[in-house]
């Protein structure tokens, strides 16, 4: 193309940017800043703390909407003694993928004790001294996404030694409407803490209402809760700045994937850890993507695509090996129904690779033997959510009495 035609579409394409981005909100599009825990009792002055002595458990996610941190501002709070840290799965920082160590905060000086590392609880030596713990970490609304379990298990131990346990709201990403998949049969589970669906649309102070009930805590349990949020909010709908939650949780998007992929993560093959795109995609050496890719796209999978594509990872499974497998396109992420995409990946892959696809390990996160069972008894497209729908109007009635917002 000549130098004058590519710079004139060049500025046609810049033209139609600028205006995309000039266009306004609709009207019932959502413009107010919703507010997360730690902004309200920043707007409180700190009164549910006042007085005091804090242990915080949180990590890199624990931020205000102007980006200062939960531990700095609460360090910096008259009247409150922040005494110790706590630091959940991949460490204060959320950058590590293996047991986390204890450390010290370079900020204020603190001990930060793990609760991935030698104990998953924090013990009478960890609480000498506080009186209160504060707990303030985004989770991405998926069951064996193991902060919650942190939270639940943290609970217990204030509980035990009979603490204030404070939480700081803040929004599930993925809606607070969406709800889908089985119950586990088992919990008490890091990966399984609660007896809730795969997908619960709570948030976590939603969730610490229901553990302290249900689970029969019993901790002197108070919710800060956010301002602005509707359930039905994405997280982009919030104007809360995206941080990434863990190392390979890199976008809304991901996190939406998250319960469909993350659900055969146990089994031999890469969900693209070690790649620019975690859980969007999956592969295997053993996997012909184009075979595939056409069995997955000819389900008619609501608001989802697949790509044949290839690719090899740097880290985790198969870590230098080049894997066949696909690209996954999400479309219409109010449509996509991720634990039906998610069993119809499973029943795919054991019908075209029977001998390489190990589908009993997928059990580790579904943690549902019996459901397990009957989708791998099924060779043909299933409705699997008739399966769970009892359950889940049962969940329904059960978490009525611990939501918080409309």
């Amino acid at each position: 193309m000549p130098r004058k035609h590519r710079t004139l579409k060049n500025t046609v394409y810049l033209v139609f940017a600028i205006n995309l981005l000039a266009v306004p909100l609709r009207a019932d599009e959502p413009c107010d800043e919703v507010l997360t825990g730690i902004d309200v009792l920043v707007q409180s002055e700190f009164a549910p703390l006042e007085g005091h002595t804090i242990g915080l458990i949180t990590n890199h996610t624990g931020l205000d909407r102007f980006g200062r941190s939960t531990i700095e501002l609460l360090h910096e709070a008259p009247h409150v003694k922040l005494a110790v840290l706590f630091s959940p799965e991949h460490g204060l920082k959320g950058v590590l993928d293996a047991r986390v160590a204890d450390s010290t905060d370079p900020l204020t000086g603190l001990k930060v004790y793990s609760l991935y590392g030698e104990t998953r609880r924090p013990t009478a030596e960890m609480l000498a001294g506080v009186d209160t713990l504060v707990f303030d970490i985004q989770d991405i609304g998926t069951r064996f996404y193991t902060y919650i379990s942190t939270m639940g298990l943290a609970m217990e131990e204030a509980a035990r030694h009979g603490l204030r346990f404070v939480v700081l709201d803040r929004p599930n990403p993925i809606t607070g409407t969406r709800v889908f998949g089985p119950l586990n049969d088992r919990d008490g589970l890091f990966t399984a803490y609660h007896t809730i669906p795969l997908v619960h649309g709570m948030t976590i102070g939603e969730l610490a209402r229901m553990f302290n009930v249900e689970r029969n805590i019993g901790v002197d349990l108070h919710v800060v809760k956010m301002e602005g949020w509707r359930r039905s909010m994405w997280l982009d709908e919030t104007l809360l700045t995206w941080v990434d939650p863990s190392p390979n949780m890199r976008s809304l998007t991901q996190a939406t994937l998250y319960p469909t992929i993350g659900l055969i993560e146990a089994c031999d093959l890469s969900v693209g850890r070690g790649t620019d795109a975690p859980f969007e995609r999956f592969g295997a050496p053993w996997m012909d993507e184009r075979r595939l890719a056409r069995r997955l796209n000819q389900l008619g999978l609501r608001g989802i695509r697949f790509l044949p594509y290839r690719f090899k990872p740097t880290a985790s499974k198969h870590k230098g090996q080049e894997c066949g497998g696909v690209q996954i396109l999400l479309l219409d992420r109010d449509a996509f129904d991720p634990m039906q995409t998610g069993l119809s990946i499973v029943r795919e892959l054991k019908g075209l690779f029977p001998d390489a696809f190990d589908v009993d390990r997928v059990n580790r996160l579904l943690v549902n033997e019996a459901l397990l069972d009957r989708v791998k008894a099924t060779t043909e497209p299933t409705n699997y959510a008739q399966f769970w729908a009892d359950d889940i109007g049962d969940f329904e009635t059960r978490r009525k009495k611990y939501l918080l917002y409309k």
